[in-house]
């Protein structure tokens, strides 16, 4: 059985009381707190940045994915990096240079990872499997959340572990979109070791502890 992480995608807390779903979230059982950055043009929507991270960083040990959906990320690597991100995922399709945005990424002191939309095939990112620590195949078209899974995903999350296993690598592959209890087996069957969740954590009808139980349970012939 594989180590399984759960990360709450935070774009689905609270955000009147913020503090209370990052606490909720650490004691729930969560491993990782997932920081949607959106900046209205890489996808349509705006959500948080730098002083958002800044302000609830203090209240939890979590390390925290800074999920950049915004155009040239590399930019604010430093910035999120003093913020207090430990995980700096960007996308594919937003960097004219990706692998500059990974070196500006580890150079700040994150941990590098690309994530690709649904349209985009896994060889764009093959050459980087070496380079980076994570893969997140996004699992809905990126922007909003409380969108449905897309199975036909999986595939890809299939081809990525095969990929690093006959390059020996251990790349971590996660997964984000329209994961919850019901659909996580099917990711980590098909390889995801790492859930973000956003609904299925924080709108779960038992609370987070509950949520987090049940996705947890998909790892059990994982």
């Amino acid at each position: 059985m594989r180590n399984l992480k759960i990360s709450a995608s935070l774009l689905a807390a609270d955000f009147a009381h913020l503090a209370d779903s990052v606490r909720a979230a650490e004691e729930g059982g969560c491993d990782e707190l997932h920081f949607d950055v959106m900046d209205g043009h890489f996808v349509p929507n705006i959500t948080v940045g730098v002083p958002v991270l800044e302000a609830i960083r203090p209240l939890t040990r979590l390390p925290v994915d800074v999920h950049m959906m915004v155009d040239e990320p590399g930019r604010f690597a430093e910035a999120f990096a003093d913020a207090g991100g430990d995980i700096f995922t960007v996308h594919i399709e937003a960097c004219k240079d990706v692998r500059a945005t990974i070196e500006a990424a580890r150079a700040a002191g994150m941990r590098p990872a690309v994530s690709i939309k649904p349209a985009t095939p896994v060889s764009d990112i093959e050459p980087l499997l070496g380079s980076i620590d994570r893969v997140l195949v996004m699992t809905v078209e990126p922007g909003a959340g409380g969108q449905s899974f897309m199975p036909e995903m999986l595939p890809k999350v299939r081809e990525i572990q095969r990929i690093s296993a006959g390059r020996g690598l251990d790349v971590e592959i996660a997964v984000d979109g329209g994961i919850k209890a019901g659909t996580a087996p099917q990711a980590v069957q098909a390889g995801a070791r790492t859930l973000i969740s956003g609904t299925g954590v924080f709108g779960h009808p038992g609370g987070i502890r509950a949520a987090v139980d049940a996705l947890r349970a998909a790892n059990a012939g994982g």
